[in-house]
């Protein structure tokens, strides 16, 4: 299985970023406090998922501190069915982050840590770049996406490998960044890790036990899982999707990525994530009881990273002023509203959470699916709310827009070559061990004749080698995951024999390139 061009890192940030990027109109905001046809809303929702071609999903909205809706569409499944409920377990991936920044939000209010802390004070191995920035980086710098790495930088530390947090920490220091400390934005999974990090160096808990001690207890979630092993013999759960090579949704399995957790790693419900949508809502106050501080929550929604608005966005959606990261949120405006929001990428399935704090006003789309399906109801779900006049069809427009993306991007960069070689007698040169620093140890070996590449960090990564031309093999994955596209397997040389080898992969996703493999003499 893989993804087609319209890649996962797109969705993802498509979902991380503000919702409303597909709006082409401007139309005064209508605040309303009456509901919004829900029958209308209820056929929309799936008739979406059928144009999409979604397995399944699920909606919850809280709206005046009650929930007003809430279902499931679909099912758990495409292969074994099952039907999708609103109590249906998904992974909301980086919808996580906000829980991850709340923690850490509560230790301040609490005066075991500052926002303005270095992150040294209390991990005193964690490095980047150079001394200054290793120094200069504080809390608040981890969960804003602006320490100057490039989006996604160092991902593959965490995929399928068997590094712990603390050691993904370490490796980060031999990142390099794409802009300077503080100017810019790249979205960042490892500096979350750091973040989980903090909270256990200044709790004394890990990151899972203070998550589900001080909030998910309080809220009532108990049916909210923190790792992928606590999945195992529970009902109601969602399979995660791939696609095949003709989009069609393919089933495959959770992968146990526990060192992502306070990036990525809650499962939940729409019916139990609709309790935190209450206690964000109501400034940090759950049925009466304080969990975390109003002024917290004004903290967690401020500003602190702007994002740029292109000029076709400015001309698309005249009604939004600004862009921005929170902390663990992003931030825009739209029709004159606050939109609070994140969205979530997992092996399979994606998500979104948006909170519109005017209107007391939050849901959350979570789907088995690796489709943009949730960006497109998250806007049909505000203007219901708004009560936008005749309010465009943003599953359509969205839709059209990524089958134009996929119909214009022709195949993939790296594709295997059709024309099978076999590989000559020389190829036992290739056979070693190379090193990346930042890395670790990858192994090329020969089996019946055939070279296989390992990469010793991930164990479920690597597979055959198939001579493509001089020096250039495709590399055919042994685990066909989902978040894998087509990669060639390339090595350097010179008179004294092979230096170096690189995975290149049009695969947007992860940077095969920063792994810089050396041969080991």
């Amino acid at each position: 299985m893989r993804l087609s061009a319209f890649t996962w890192r797109q969705l993802l940030l498509l979902s991380t970023l503000p919702s409303l990027l597909f709006l082409s109109f401007s139309l005064q905001a209508q605040n309303t406090s009456a509901l919004p046809d829900f029958t209308a809303l209820d056929a929309y929702y799936e008739k979406s998922r059928q144009d999409w071609d979604v397995p399944g999903m699920a909606i919850a909205i809280v709206k005046n501190d009650s929930i007003v809706f809430a279902k499931g569409y679909g099912v758990l499944n495409n292969k074994t069915g099952g039907p999708v409920n609103a109590n249906t377990i998904f992974g909301i991936a980086s919808n996580t982050k906000a829980y991850t920044a709340a923690a850490l939000a509560m230790l301040v209010e609490e005066g075991k840590l500052d926002w303005h802390d270095p992150v040294t004070k209390y991990l005193p191995y964690f490095q980047l770049y150079n001394p200054y920035v290793s120094q200069a980086i504080n809390i608040r710098d981890l969960l804003s996406h602006r320490v100057g790495l490039p989006t996604y930088s160092g991902d593959l530390l965490w995929y399928n490998t068997t590094y712990s947090r603390e050691e993904i920490v370490r490796r980060a220091r031999f990142l390099k960044p794409t802009y300077a400390f503080r100017d810019g934005y790249g979205y960042s999974n490892l500096m979350f890790i750091a973040a989980g990090q903090v909270i256990e160096a200044v709790s004394g808990q890990t990151w899972e036990n203070f998550i589900r001690t001080r909030i998910l207890q309080p809220l009532g979630m108990q049916q909210t899982y923190l790792s992928v092993k606590e999945l195992t013999g529970k009902p109601n759960i969602a399979s995660p999707h791939g696609f095949d090579a003709q989009r069609k949704p393919v089933p495959t399995t959770f992968n146990p990525w526990d060192a992502w957790n306070p990036a990525a790693g809650i499962f939940t419900s729409v019916n139990q994530h609709a309790q935190w949508l209450r206690l964000q809502l109501n400034r940090g106050t759950y049925k009466g009881k304080r969990i975390f501080s109003e002024k917290s929550s004004h903290e967690m929604w401020a500003p602190v990273q702007s994002l740029p608005i292109s000029p076709e966005a400015k001309k698309n959606i005249p009604s939004t002023h600004f862009s921005a990261t929170g902390l663990g949120w992003f931030l825009t405006d739209y029709q004159g509203c606050k939109i609070v929001g994140h969205g979530g990428g997992h092996e399979g399935m994606n998500s979104r959470t948006v909170l519109v704090p005017e209107e007391n006003l939050g849901f959350v789309v979570l789907t088995n699916s690796m489709s943009s399906i949730m960006t497109a109801l998250a806007n049909r779900t505000i203007d219901a709310f708004l009560n936008v006049p005749n309010p465009r069809d943003w599953s359509q427009i969205n839709l059209a827009t990524v089958k134009a993306s996929e119909a214009g991007a022709g195949q993939p960069a790296g594709t295997p070559s059709t024309k099978t070689k076999i590989v000559a007698a020389t190829s036992k040169k290739f056979i070693g061990r190379y090193t990346s620093t930042l890395y670790g140890d990858a192994i090329i070996t020969e089996t019946n004749k055939a070279l296989q590449l390992q990469l010793v960090a991930a164990p479920t990564l690597g597979g055959k080698l198939i001579s493509n031309q001089e020096n250039i093999f495709d590399l055919q994955w042994k685990n066909p995951y989902a978040l894998l596209t087509p990669t060639q397997v390339r090595f350097f040389t010179n008179p004294e024999g092979i230096l170096e080898m690189r995975l290149d992969a049009n695969n947007p996703d992860f940077i095969f390139s920063e792994l810089e493999f050396k041969k080991v003499k």
